[in-house]
């Protein structure tokens, strides 16, 4: 079996690089989920700094991956500007329990105020990226999350840290055909092989963004958008279409993957898979020819990293 191409769906560089940090796309998603996390906390003004100050220090009751460090930068300069945060730890580093993550020192309203909203951005996301960290240590370079997120960009950026696959930034960051984009788009057929075929016959492919996907939920449905797909790069030289194999289990997966081999056909789509898959069953999944695991589990109903602030005289 030919080495597999990497699949397109990490997508993380888009909000975040190593040395220059948080891109504009991710500082804009910063902008929106703080401010909207202050305003659920009684937080409508920006702290102007008062005349009685404290310190407090930050520190980590569990081990993990820490993500937020930016988040928090951000929401601090723009409510409470007076504010000074020295971080001992970075976005993206491995922590363990009772490491200090910072010191954040000045007006003591403005510290208690905010200590539970950055108490919760921390904890989540770097629940997140633990929990993707996990995963993609048990199958790297496969685990992408899913739009099913809690924070939206913020789940993907800490998944994205954590070694995961950020997929789709948003809906139109790739186009995914699911099974009720076809019905609504081709009414008039009565069945989604059909419509497959009619949506890649149609499809303008400089028009669906950093990759095309499309759900499949039965075999025949798969080899024929594969094979109509593989003429279509014939002509027009495009990317592979993604597959996403809906519900099929592992054995099942394996199977299309090995026909698709042998027809020739393998080349031309990323597979993915999607749909009841638990981490205990992780080493079928990455062994049964598939190119990417997606799932909603790394993000969305994993456990907040536990941190604490304490707070004492300056």
């Amino acid at each position: 079996m030919a080495e597999r191409q990497r699949p397109p769906h990490d997508r993380g560089s888009k909000l975040w690089n190593p040395s220059g940090g948080a891109s504009r796309l991710l500082i804009s998603s910063f902008d929106r989920w703080t401010s909207a996390l202050l305003a659920d906390d009684g937080v409508d003004m920006p702290f102007m700094g008062g005349s009685e100050t404290i310190e407090a220090k930050i520190f980590s009751r569990g081990e993990g991956v820490l993500v937020g460090c930016a988040a928090v930068d951000h929401m601090l300069q723009i409510w409470a500007g007076s504010l000074d945060i020295s971080w001992s730890c970075t976005d993206g580093r491995s922590i363990a329990s009772g490491d200090e993550i910072a010191i954040i020192r000045g007006d003591k309203e403005a510290i208690l105020a905010l200590e539970r909203t950055i108490l919760n951005i921390l904890g989540q996301l770097s629940g997140i990226a633990t929990e993707a960290k996990k995963w993609s240590t048990k199958a790297p370079g496969q685990i992408a999350c899913t739009r099913k997120t809690i924070w939206g960009l913020l789940d993907k950026w800490a998944v994205h840290l954590g070694g995961g696959l950020s997929h789709r930034l948003s809906r139109n960051d790739a186009k995914m055909i699911k099974e009720n984009d076809l019905a609504a788009m081709y009414p008039e057929l009565d069945t989604n092989g059909a419509r497959i075929g009619r949506l890649i016959s149609e499809i303008d492919v400089d028009e669906v963004g950093a990759f095309l996907e499309i759900e499949v939920r039965k075999e025949k449905e798969a080899i024929m958008a594969a094979f109509a797909w593989s003429e279509k790069r014939m002509t027009t030289g495009c990317d592979r279409l993604v597959l996403m194999l809906d519900n099929f289990g592992p054995e099942r997966c394996s199977a299309v993957c090995s026909e698709l081999d042998e027809m020739g056909l393998r080349e031309h789509v990323c597979i993915e898979a999607s749909g009841g898959i638990v981490l205990k069953d992780l080493e079928d999944w990455r062994k049964c020819g598939i190119d990417v695991i997606s799932t909603s589990t790394i993000n969305r109903g994993t456990t907040p990293l536990d941190l604490s602030m304490i707070a004492n005289d300056a």
